[in-house]
Parts: C-alpha cells; structure tokens; sequence
C-alpha cells in the first residue's frame, strides 16, 4: 500500500499533499509533536508524538517502509527511510536517494560543524513558489512511478 507521511514540524506543503493524495487516493499520516489541524477526511491521519528530541523522526522511521512516501527536510531522518526503501523527497521538490543521501549526510555534518567553530552559515532561502510548483511536479511523478512498479 502506498502511504504517505509527513514530517509536520515545518512543512509548507501540507495542504498540497492532501490536495493530491485526495486525487489519487491516498492515506497521509501527518506526524508532529503537538496537535495540528487537519482536513476532515477519513484519508488523513495526525499522530501525536511527545516532545522528545527526535521522536517524530522515530516514529515515521518505524513506520515508513517500501512503496510508501515521506515529505522531510530532515537528512537524517531521510536516510533511515531510504534504508526501509521508501521514496523520500523535501518540500522544495528534491528527491533523496542512495545516490545523493551520502553526500546530503556529509554537507550537513560539515555545516554544523562549522557553526560549532563560529562560522555563519545562514540558513535555506526563503521558500518560493516555484518551490511548491516543483514539490507537486515531483510528488505526482514519484506516485505514478510507485504505482506503476507494483
């Protein structure tokens, strides 16, 4: 069965998913650390987590396994659910996978420890409708593609 998963802390693209999971019909889970408002439909499901640190990321780990999407910006997270072979793509329309998870790890490892020396590093850039427009185009293919190997 094709799920889909979202780690909520953040995420801009919540509405989209249900937009789209509504026309292909599909179940989300929406996973986040407090109470979230999400449609009324039977397809959409929030989990309340607890507050610890990672616990979000836990869950959906636990939970996400082949055929299944998850919608993260969060790297770690992106490859504990490559390894349960999920498709696993960012909210900005960039898909993780084997090939660029590696280096994804290294970058982030080097970032945080350049602020750790004192380095400002920034952040991403704000996001920008194209961003949503790509997330969507992606999202749609990495659907059909599933669908179409099952």
């Amino acid at each position: 069965m094709l799920d889909i998963y979202i780690d909520a802390d953040g995420c801009p693209v919540k509405e989209d998913v249900y937009r789209l999971a509504r026309r292909h019909d599909l179940r989300v889970t929406v996973v986040a650390n407090k109470p979230l408002r999400i449609p009324m439909d039977a397809r959409y499901t929030l989990t309340v987590v607890g507050d610890r640190l990672d616990e979000v990321d836990d869950w959906i780990a636990t939970h996400a396994v082949a055929n299944d999407i998850v919608v993260t910006a969060d790297i770690p997270l992106a490859s504990r659910c490559l390894k349960n072979g999920a498709a696993v793509l960012n909210p900005r329309g960039g898909e993780f996978t084997e090939d660029n998870i590696g280096s994804a790890l290294a970058n982030r490892e080097l970032l945080a420890h350049l602020r750790d020396l004192g380095e400002r590093t920034g952040g991403p850039p704000p996001f920008q409708p194209a961003d949503r427009s790509r997330f969507l185009h992606r999202l749609d293919e990495v659907i059909r593609a599933i669908r179409k190997g099952a």
